[in-house]
């Protein structure tokens, strides 16, 4: 059942916000055992919401998301739950207030069920940490779930009628979502609120099972009407299909699935072609703004919370203390020039561009990050290179279930230009629609 239909039978009485509740909190007991998905279940909470949301329908007050359950990743704050961040320096910390998404969606009406599993402070694109284990992939026992948004990713691969809100910095959002085969978007950057204090990179945004849910939660988010726009199709768009960006190394079977993906667009009426903007891995980019950011909190006292810290952030946090204030101009400077490029080559060539999610399918949970990617090294982030682009050019940009290698999901990853996440979003629910996908059961 689709948030729209789930509203609609609470309109007519059929289902009841608490008769949903319980059983979403029933289900997560399963999930948990499964996939270790959550670091704290907020029952009361979400019992409290629910049964608002009863009177709300009841007295026609109720908001575009009353009575319907929602996970929040564990580095955003609910007032009254802990926030831990995955972290053991904050593993006890509660919050005092809503982070701006959530007083979004909490007044819209929305039931919280709890808080999902991340890595220390969404460092990595696994989801371990010291405070909660490792988050395993829905589809099989051991893998990973991806990150950094992971336990959100895994909870949405097993839980029909539930939105779950991820964080996506340098692809946190649609790397889970690709590996664990359900949908994700990474918004414009600036449409969904987000904390204040930002590294530029990260924004909030959806993670569901199917592209209409996902329109449903960015629309309450940021005041934005994309679901009006989801049946259009993709006639007449120009599509540009890249399996590499020029740089970015992939294993080939991964490559082979996503381009399939991608041509048959053609089938739906788009034009699909291939190209790319000839230009360099923004990775040393992301790399002095991620550094920098990781580091920041910890100036001055970093010698005193090192061993606390998960040790594969460790090495990062010190490339940050080490920057100079200079490095970080120049990365910001840098970001806006390979913006502007991106933008500059899509208003000419193409509507949308199409690329894999990822480079892999899922590791092993428990690692930090695949190791190599088709005979290349990698370290912690610089696996991603099909994600982390879009987050310094800040453009939307989705990942929608699209196959399996040796029984895990691939992501086709489609981005848009600035502003234009409804035509990302019209575009991944055609293709939905062309090529339904099957869930594991729980």
């Amino acid at each position: 059942m689709s948030v729209a239909e789930l509203i609609e039978s609470y309109r007519r009485r059929e289902r009841s916000p608490l008769e949903v509740a319980r059983e979403a909190l029933d289900r997560i007991e399963r999930v948990q055992a499964r996939v270790n998905a959550f670091v704290t279940v907020t029952g009361e909470l979400a019992l409290e919401r629910a049964a608002a949301a009863e009177r709300a329908y009841a007295d026609g007050t109720a908001g575009p998301l009353a009575g319907v359950p929602i996970t929040i990743k564990d580095l955003l704050d609910v007032t009254g739950v802990r926030t831990t961040g995955g972290s053991l320096l904050t593993e006890r910390h509660v919050a005092e207030t809503d982070a701006p998404f959530v007083a979004v969606v909490r007044a819209a009406g929305a039931v919280i069920l709890g808080k999902t599993a991340t890595p220390e402070a969404g460092w990595k694109g696994e989801t371990t940490s010291r405070v909660h284990g490792s988050t395993e992939n829905p589809w099989r026992a051991g893998a990973s779930a991806g990150g950094s948004s992971g336990g959100a990713a895994a909870a949405a691969a097993l839980m029909p009628d539930v939105l779950h809100q991820g964080g996506d910095g340098a692809g946190s959002i649609r790397m889970p979502a690709s590996m664990c085969g359900v949908f994700g978007l990474k918004p414009t950057w600036g449409l969904v609120p987000t904390d204040p204090v930002n590294s530029g990179l990260s924004v909030q945004g959806p993670i569901t099972w199917g592209v209409a849910d996902a329109a449903w939660l960015m629309d309450v988010s940021s005041g934005t009407d994309t679901r009006a726009r989801l049946g259009s199709g993709v006639a007449g768009l120009r599509m540009l299909w890249s399996g590499d960006l020029g740089f970015a190394a992939a294993e080939p079977e991964v490559v082979a699935v996503c381009e399939a993906a991608a041509r048959s667009f053609a089938a739906l009426g788009a034009t699909v072609e291939e190209g790319h903007p000839q230009l360099d891995d923004p990775w040393p980019i992301v790399d002095a703004i991620w550094c920098a950011n990781q580091a920041a909190p910890y100036a001055g006292r970093f010698d005193e919370v090192r061993e606390r810290l998960d040790q594969g952030r460790v090495p990062v946090i010190e490339r940050g203390l080490e920057m100079a204030a200079t490095d970080l101009v120049t990365a910001q400077g840098a970001k806006r020039r390979y913006a502007a490029a991106w933008d500059a080559f899509m208003t000419e060539r193409c509507d949308l561009m199409l690329t894999p999610t990822l480079p892999v399918t899922a590791f092993a949970a428990g690692l930090d990050q695949p190791g190599s990617v088709a005979g290349h090294a990698t370290e912690y982030l610089s696996w991603t290179a099909f994600t982390y682009p879009f987050n310094v050019t800040g453009q939307p940009a989705a990942t929608v279930p699209c196959g399996m290698v040796d029984g895990l999901p691939v992501g086709l990853q489609i981005i848009g230009r600035l502003g234009e996440d409804a035509l990302v979003l019209r575009a991944a629910a055609a293709f939905e629609q062309a090529h339904p996908w099957e869930f594991p059961e729980l």
